[in-house]
């Protein structure tokens, strides 16, 4: 990866970035939040994409419309991540503690989502916190991956499951 810089390389309005790292040639479009994460050279993320706290996407990524990337998320090489993908980070959310108390920072566990480099997500996939998606795999459109997806296989369905490739 190369020098990194704290603005992409294009402009676009309507945009919330704070304290994140940008790779050469990084393309970030209108109506997106990013905070404090880091994008590698010559990726490209879409209109009304979140990219939260500490998460990490590789280089020459495509990031498509409506897609939260959730904090503990870290994305290969060349990973193309469908429209209205949701990383999910918490298996069990909660608004407020055994108290009443909104929860806070301490009282969840944040569970890291790993996507190997190649690898493709379909639109509208959720991915939740604790799996390993292995380099050039395929999950499915509409698949919720609950489960490690190792290198190389395709996932599809509810809860996602292997198929051979077509």
């Amino acid at each position: 990866m190369s020098d990194f810089s704290d603005s992409p390389a294009n402009e676009a309005p309507f945009r919330a970035i704070v304290d994140c790292r940008f790779g050469a040639d990084v393309i970030v479009r209108q109506f997106t939040n990013l905070y404090r994460c880091e994008v590698g050279d010559g990726s490209q993320v879409g209109t009304f994409v979140e990219i939260q706290v500490g998460a990490v996407i590789g280089s020459r990524c495509k990031i498509q419309s409506h897609t939260l990337i959730c904090e503990g998320a870290t994305i290969g090489d060349g990973v193309f991540v469908g429209h209205g993908v949701v990383f999910v980070n918490d298996k069990s959310p909660r608004a407020t503690r055994a108290d009443g108390e909104l929860a806070g920072r301490d009282d969840w566990q944040l569970l890291p989502i790993s996507v190997g480099a190649g690898a493709t997500i379909g639109s509208a996939a959720v991915i939740l916190g604790g799996v390993e998606i292995g380099a050039g795999a395929l999950v499915g459109a509409g698949a919720v991956v609950s489960r490690d997806v190792p290198a190389g296989s395709t996932v599809v369905g509810v809860p996602a499951r292997a198929r051979e490739r077509e």
